[in-house]
């Protein structure tokens, strides 16, 4: 009996540990998140010459759209230009778009992956351009994106991440992932520069200094998820990531359940992956060179995501608190945390999502959605169990119909 009661005491007391410091991690920085951060504004910035790159695999439905709106920026013409990376894309598709004034550069590889495209590109267009402009198939930028991007590069920083936001949210599962968008951005963006730490990358609507950037993307060769292995190899090497709120992206939100897991599936599989790879690395750059930056994302690649994070307090809150009604003294002494101990974990990150969801989201379509909250929890709980192979396969998401499945390659 003291065997199985010490085993209950340290699983109850490392899962209170586990969830209780991200729950006051979110609330942090979801509380620093309300406050305003600008950066500093250049009334004549120097022009840098940007290459916008937009990598798409079979993105017919959407790339046209997409490329006509890149190509109405505020920022002259002659300063930037619209690069498009066609992996397998029809015929008639790239006709369509060596008409536009842009570049279009087609690939073809045996194993396709984001980071070969915008590699390729590169080697492709030369070295003419001082700012990379990342964006994905689907993202249309706001008119003046590229004057804002300017203005961040013309305060000193080298990597800007732009506020990514919603293009749709036609149903429950658009607007579940719109609000967690949000909710990125509010605590791992704005909220981290509202303290002086680096803001977290995204995967698009993202800018760097190009020969910086052309450097860097030589030497990953990830499948899945580029941007985590980027922006954890910046932050080793002190390099300050800027976000700028005010410099929009429009982004397709996914609309369907299996889109919906293949893409967070991939994703948690990414995190646990560099977790492993630069969690050692993270503790030694903080004790040598005070690295908080480096620690802090190591850190949030081990983190549970934020819905896990919320079911599992909630559960186990209503458990401990049905369980309190009950006078047994034998459950009393089996326990290692109080119910209270677990309501203010719960009331924690709570807060943290009061903080972070944007006003704009208090609509009755949003009551809506969040009715579909424990089918979301249920599903990033199985995910758990299928990381084994999700990033050595390139998963595409296709972007542009309503319900349709992503697919593998």
């Amino acid at each position: 009996m003291e065997i199985f009661k010490l085993l209950v005491n340290v699983i109850e007391i490392v899962l209170f540990g586990y969830l209780g410091i991200a729950a006051v991690y979110f609330l942090f920085f979801a509380f620093l998140g309300i406050f305003p951060y600008h950066g500093k504004v250049h009334p004549a910035p120097v022009l840098r010459k940007m290459a916008v790159l937009i990598p798409g695999y079979k993105e017919d439905i959407v790339i046209l759209e997409v490329a006509e709106a890149s190509l109405n920026q505020n920022y002259p013409s002659d300063s930037y230009d619209v690069v498009i990376i066609a992996d397998s894309f029809k015929p008639e598709t790239i006709a369509k778009l060596k008409k536009l004034p842009l570049k279009v550069v087609e690939v073809v590889f045996e194993k396709s992956t984001k980071s070969k495209s915008l590699n390729a590109a590169m080697e492709a267009i030369g070295d003419d351009y001082q700012v990379a402009v990342v964006l994905d198939a689907d993202n249309i930028m706001a008119p003046d994106f590229l004057e804002k991007i300017n203005q961040a590069f013309e305060s000193g920083f080298t990597a800007v991440q732009g506020h990514r936001m919603a293009k749709n949210m036609n149903n429950s599962m658009a607007v579940l992932d719109s609000i967690s968008e949000e909710i990125n951005n509010h605590i791992f963006r704005k909220g981290h520069r509202v303290a002086g730490l680096a803001s977290g990358l995204i995967g698009s609507g993202m800018c760097f200094q190009y020969d910086m950037f052309k450097k860097r993307m030589s030497e990953i060769k990830a499948i899945g998820g580029f941007d985590k292995e980027l922006e954890l190899t910046l932050l080793r090497d002190q390099v300050k990531i800027e976000y700028l709120d005010d410099a929009a992206v429009l982004d397709e939100k996914v609309q369907d359940k299996a889109v919906f897991e293949n893409q967070r599936r991939r994703w948690l599989a990414a995190q646990f992956i560099y977790f492993k790879r630069f969690a050692w690395d993270g503790v030694v750059q903080f004790f040598t060179h005070l690295n908080i930056d480096f620690l802090d994302k190591v850190y949030q690649m081990v983190m549970p995501p934020r819905i896990l994070l919320l079911g599992a307090v909630t559960i186990i809150t209503l458990v401990m608190g049905i369980l309190s009604f009950f006078d047994f003294q034998w459950l009393k002494e089996l326990l290692a945390i109080s119910f209270h101990a677990w309501l203010i974990i719960w009331i924690f990150t709570f807060l943290a999502f009061v903080f972070s969801v944007h006003r704009k989201f208090y609509t009755r379509q949003t009551l809506i959605a969040i009715l579909t909250l424990p089918m979301g929890f249920w599903l990033m709980f199985k995910l758990l169990f299928r990381l084994k192979g999700a990033n050595k396969t390139f998963i595409h998401t296709q972007h542009g119909v309503s319900g349709m499945n992503s697919k593998k390659q």
